[in-house]
């Protein structure tokens, strides 16, 4: 590996040590976690800075056990910002626990407000809006015979969404989508050091717009999530927030919005890409397309778009044979398990007419993700707009598909589709 570094899409540094070899995994983990799986124990891997857990049976004994097996390290960034860069990021809000970070008694007092506001009822509520949105962005494209999807819907659908279910002014949506994807480049990507800064500048400014509005629903509540988030931390009646819940507020929403819009944009993605990548699958979805909810579920078993996420050892532990100590950092691989043997037959082909096979695309457990009926509703909509408004779809020829290297929100950099 060349330790030159060059740059990639979206302005991103590539090639460098130690980014190197941790782009080559990200890009394509599975073959890592084909070998894991079928090592004596757990193994350790460099690139990580963890040890892997890619077998389904060992993957959710560390869900099932978040009393051994901390979240308190699960967004751990793969680069530290510059001096510059987190000068810039200290002028913002945040820096709280969150959701996905906290464990006992703190995870169930931030996960409680989410998994209200989005619920079942709550994402009906949103389903006529969604399928609105999601016929206009098709409107704006169907009749050029060429799109980059990426830019043009699956970056767009989820964050109106998003905006429109946590009550954000559909002005500040952009803007809110634009710093949640900046805010993973400056703590997932290596970029040098002038971008690193104007990357904190569009956080910052994100995360400004987020006070603003918890700020609104404290003195003017409404039917939306940011009011419920507001109220699970100042009780109605009471004074103003105070600068630490003002931060705790923006570390909440913030945490909310880029897993609601980030993780759904990846699924889009990952889904049209492997659908167009299997032609005869596509044209079935097509000619029926009730098959659509078992196409999803096959999406995001098959290329999960969050790919797993870190948990540390609270005690001295074994797992699948490896003794641990306290502080043992693990990467627990979704998309690992997902492609087990022992859970799914045939785990790397791609079949939509496969029956389900409780996949952990969603996570499982305490730690399962709230937003996972959203995200599959979202999915159906765009899914039943492309199979009857476009069923000659196909990948473009001319500009092959790139991975971005992530293991967060794994998805193509672009999507160009032609019909």
């Amino acid at each position: 590996m060349s330790a030159t570094a060059t740059t990639g899409p979206e302005g991103v540094l590539v090639g460098r040590e130690p980014y190197g070899r941790l782009d080559e995994l990200q890009r394509d983990p599975y073959p890592h976690y084909a070998r894991a799986r079928h090592s004596d124990g757990l193994t350790h891997v460099a690139e990580l800075d963890a040890w892997l857990v890619a077998r389904d049976t060992d993957v959710r004994e560390v869900l099932r056990r978040p009393e051994d097996f901390s979240s308190a390290n699960a967004l751990r960034p793969d680069v530290l910002p510059s001096p510059a860069a987190l000068a810039v990021l200290g002028r913002g809000f945040g820096g709280r626990p969150v959701v996905v970070t906290a464990d006992g008694v703190l995870h169930l007092r931030l996960r409680t407000p989410i998994v209200r506001g989005l619920s079942p009822a709550r994402v009906e509520a949103v389903l006529p809006y969604a399928a609105e949105r999601a016929a206009a962005l098709v409107d704006a494209f169907v009749e050029d015979g060429a799109v980059e999807f990426m830019a043009a819907y699956a970056r767009r659908l989820p964050g109106e969404v998003m905006g429109r279910i946590v009550g954000l002014d559909p002005a500040d949506v952009p803007a809110v989508v634009h710093g949640g994807h900046r805010a993973e480049e400056l703590l997932f990507r290596p970029l040098e050091e002038a971008e690193q800064v104007a990357a904190a500048e569009d956080v910052v400014a994100m995360q400004h717009l987020l006070d603003r509005c918890a700020r609104q629903r404290h003195t003017d509540p409404r039917e939306d999530l940011c009011s419920e988030l507001v109220a699970s931390v100042l009780p109605p009646g009471s004074d103003g927030p105070t600068l630490e819940q003002r931060h705790e507020l923006v570390a909440h929403l913030q945490n909310l919005l880029l897993a609601g819009h980030l993780t759904t944009t990846a699924l889009l993605g990952t889904t049209v890409l492997h659908l167009l990548r299997h032609p005869a699958q596509w044209e079935l979805l097509c000619a029926e397309p009730e098959r659509i909810p078992a196409a999803v579920d096959e999406a995001a078993r098959y290329d999960s778009a969050l790919q797993g996420f870190r948990r540390v050892t609270t005690r001295p532990v074994t797992l699948a044979g490896t003794e641990l100590p306290a502080g043992a950092a693990l990467f627990v691989a979704f998309g690992g398990a997902n492609r087990d043997p022992e859970r799914h037959q045939r785990p790397d082909a791609f079949d939509i007419t496969r029956s389900p096979g409780g996949h952990l695309a969603f996570g499982l457990g305490v730690h399962g993700c709230p937003g996972s009926l959203l995200a599959r509703e979202q999915l159906r909509l765009t899914l039943e707009e492309l199979t009857r408004r476009l069923p000659g779809l196909r990948l473009a020829e001319d500009d092959p598909v790139t991975m971005r290297p992530t293991m967060i929100h794994r998805s193509p950099y672009r999507l160009r589709l032609a019909w």
